[in-house]
């Protein structure tokens, strides 16, 4: 009994030593001089690692140029303190095809952690490319249709093109890492196509979309939660869209910080030149804050966003149902509460469709928006058209929207729930626009211009419209 006991510990021992071998990428020939690329010597490291049982491949102190690297079943890669992988500027080290390409690739890999404190660095504005599109760019990190995936801790920067993009996966964790990238356009913070994903704790600062939800499949998006996070975008904040496919299903954003990115690749005159008449004199802001968009037909239903204070924003809330690519899709069971946003533009606050179709059952409750108002009544004269098949943004229809607190077409059985609007300055719009709608509650609105209770709603062909208080 005691040989079978000895022999069950020696067991467990030598299991235990298996999963937790690690595999220095020095020993495999990797050299931190700046200058070799060591793709071949870490990749041996990673292949070895994972034939062997798994275990963890380290990146000592120091700059290892690498191109695409493959994590497989089973590996941990771990940057200690001070170390950093840089991509080549090489194209040919991302051996993918079309979007293919990526700097570290996670592809139909289960159990593949990359963790620790230190930098994955794709030094995006240095590949030569042949053209300027920004598919010819590898992602910095892709997990395609992989289960069990955690990132944690780790800084990822200046990526190529989406600096993280989760494809077909499930059971992901994403946990207290840091996203820069502001050395091209197209550079998303985090990219979430997959179902079961918790990101939380991260800051996410980037020139493109900061959290962004995608459909490219038939399968939806769904069952994420996102919590505890500061986001920095010159374009979205938070954005499901413009992919919409599979759909968008079962997800909770909450608890996050939005704000001002620290520099921007879009010139301000981008936007002042363009779009003079929108109010916008920061040099330095995001488009929407919470865009939810369905223009390629799937769906979106039940989706909670809460607790979420934005700064630096030129739309708080943007929500489009279209049909850029097919008309049969739907948006409904939304519940958007406890916001404080600074709007920075005259681009209201919209909830639109299109014709035929009916954005339904929203609950929009507890939410204060400070608004830099002025909009002159020359300004609102002009029809809003309809733009069915374009691309969906906060400026699609024009420069500023005829109601200062929310512009609402084509939409059924709403609830506006404790709104609050404070104006820099007096603006002759109505706080809200009700056109081809119906059912839709207003309950406690208050503005901080005086304003009479029927010159809160201009209704345009609405029925059921109710303000209270």
């Amino acid at each position: 009994m005691k040989r079978i006991f000895a022999f069950i510990i020696i067991g467990l021992i030598f299991g235990l030593n298996t999963y937790s071998q690690t595999y220095n990428i020095i020993d495999f020939g990797a050299k931190p001089d700046s200058i070799s690329i060591n793709t071949k010597y870490i990749q041996k490291a990673i292949d070895i690692c994972s034939t062997s049982g798994g275990g963890i491949v380290i990146i000592p102190k120091g700059k290892f140029i690498t191109g695409s690297l493959f994590l497989k079943n089973n590996v941990t890669l771990h940057l200690e303190k001070m170390s950093c992988l840089y991509g080549s500027i090489d194209t040919l080290d991302y051996p993918g095809e079309g979007e293919e390409k990526s700097l570290i690739f996670i592809n139909n890999a289960n159990n593949v952690t990359i963790d620790g404190e230190g930098i994955i660095d794709g030094r995006g504005n240095e590949i030569k490319t042949a053209s300027d599109a920004p598919e010819d760019r590898p992602f910095l990190i892709w997990a395609n249709n992989s289960k069990t995936i955690r990132i944690e801790n780790v800084t990822l920067k200046n990526s190529g093109y989406w600096t993280l993009w989760l494809l077909g996966s499930e059971h992901v964790i994403i946990e207290g890492i840091s996203i820069y990238s502001h050395k091209n356009t197209d550079t998303d913070g985090i990219d979430i196509d997959s179902k079961d994903v918790i990101i939380s704790n991260c800051i996410i600062d980037t020139d493109d979309d900061a959290l962004c939800f995608k459909s490219y499949r038939k399968e939806p998006c769904e069952n994420v939660v996102v919590s505890n996070c500061i986001l920095a975008s010159n374009c979205n904040f938070i954005k499901m869209g413009t992919r919409s496919r599979g759909g968008f299903r079962n997800i909770l954003i909450t608890n996050c910080t939005l704000r001002p990115t620290t520099e921007t690749v879009r010139p301000f005159k981008y936007f002042l030149n363009k779009y003079v008449k929108a109010g916008i004199k920061d040099s330095i802001t995001g488009i929407s804050g919470i865009a939810l968009e369905v223009v390629d037909g799937g769906f979106l239903d039940q989706v909670t966003i809460s607790n979420i204070s934005m700064t630096g924003v030129q739309t708080p809330i943007f929500i489009r149902l279209g049909n850029r690519e097919n008309p049969f899709g739907s948006l409904k069971n939304v519940i958007i509460s406890n916001i404080i946003a600074n709007s920075r533009s005259l681009i209201t606050s919209s909830i639109t469709a299109v014709p035929g179709f009916y954005i339904e059952n929203l609950i929009l409750k507890d939410i204060i928006i400070n608004s830099i108002g002025g909009c002159t009544l020359s300004e609102i004269k002009m029809p809003v058209p309809e733009k069915e098949n374009e691309y969906p943004e906060n400026r699609m229809f024009r420069s500023n929207l005829p109601a200062y607190a929310f512009y609402i077409r084509h939409a059924k059985n709403l609830v506006f729930e404790n709104i609050k609007v404070n104006l820099e300055k007096p603006d002759v719009r109505n706080p809200f626009w009700i056109e081809d709608s119906q059912n839709i509650t207003i309950n406690d609105f208050t503005t901080s211009q005086p304003c009479r209770k029927k010159f809160i709603v201009k209704k345009v062909n609405a029925v059921d419209i109710k303000v209270n208080n």
